[in-house]
């Protein structure tokens, strides 16, 4: 099959594991998300998101062709959807898409960004990715998504898994992480114990065959945010989680990952 590129068209696509609409949802792909078309099986296109190049099965009505210029451009812009509830873009014809925070807008310029064809007008202020990020920008964004109900694959405000929640939250402070917790935990730098842990580190944890399920993000030494059941706060401890609801803990502590440079010492 010759090279095809696409881009999705709609606010939010699922990414399934086979074609059908019946499959397990395994990520979404968010307005603006370039992708390389890998196989058709009509009307299901299997395609790597150019983002984080995960893959998986998505109906090609909710993607809109590109050229190969289009496509390689697009991977040096920046522009991004905001934290918020209300940024809205609307198309030509006059209807309204409500977008999700860190989506991507193509060929953003003066207030339009371009899918394909089709143009758009931004009805808000992007965001520019910026390389001065730190713990605490990271950490306004991750509670920006508290109490955010927990869905597995998603990667949104109503509906977000683990590492979704932490690849959008890193994604908006201009840090590139993988869509899931196990590819993210061979990134970053290893912190070698808890009480070394600094605001924005990545605490990633595993299950009983040792294989990592889990992550979330450092608020400090002694608490972390995540995603379980909803986005929530709860004590992190050499243990792992513990959830004082449930009065036990809910996750072991594996490892602690680093992905920005260290606070310095006085």
């Amino acid at each position: 099959m010759e090279q095809i590129f696409a881009v999705c068209k709609v606010s939010v696509a699922p990414l399934r594991a086979a074609p059908s609409d019946k499959a397990e949802i395994t990520t979404q792909l968010l307005f603006g998300d370039q992708v390389e078309v890998l196989e058709k099986a009509e009307p299901w296109w299997r395609i790597r998101n150019a983002y984080d190049e995960y893959e998986g099965w998505v109906d090609f009505k909710q993607l809109a062709e590109i050229t190969p210029q289009q496509y390689e451009e697009s991977q040096h812009r920046t522009a991004i959807v905001p934290l918020g509830v209300n940024n809205q873009v609307v198309a030509v014809d006059g209807s309204a898409y409500y977008l999700a925070s860190s989506s991507n807008l193509p060929f953003y310029k003066e207030g339009i960004c371009e899918l394909g064809k089709e143009k758009f007008q931004v009805l808000f202020t992007p965001q520019t990715v910026s390389t001065a990020v730190n713990g605490t920008t990271l950490a306004e964004s991750a509670l920006f998504f508290l109490n955010t109900p927990y869905l597995w694959g998603g990667r949104t405000l109503f509906g977000i898994d683990c590492s979704g929640y932490v690849q959008a939250v890193f994604k908006l402070g201009g840090i590139l992480l993988k869509r899931d917790a196990s590819q993210q935990s061979e990134q970053g730098e290893t912190v070698n114990f808890l009480p070394e842990a600094q605001t924005g580190d990545l605490a990633f944890f595993d299950n009983a065959d040792g294989k990592i399920i889990h992550v979330g993000l450092m608020l400090n030494a002694s608490q972390i945010i995540h995603a379980s059941g909803k986005v929530r706060i709860d004590p992190i401890d050499d243990q792992g989680i513990y959830n004082p609801e449930l009065g036990r803990y809910s996750h072991k502590l594996r490892i602690i990952k680093r992905f920005i440079d260290p606070i310095p010492t006085p």
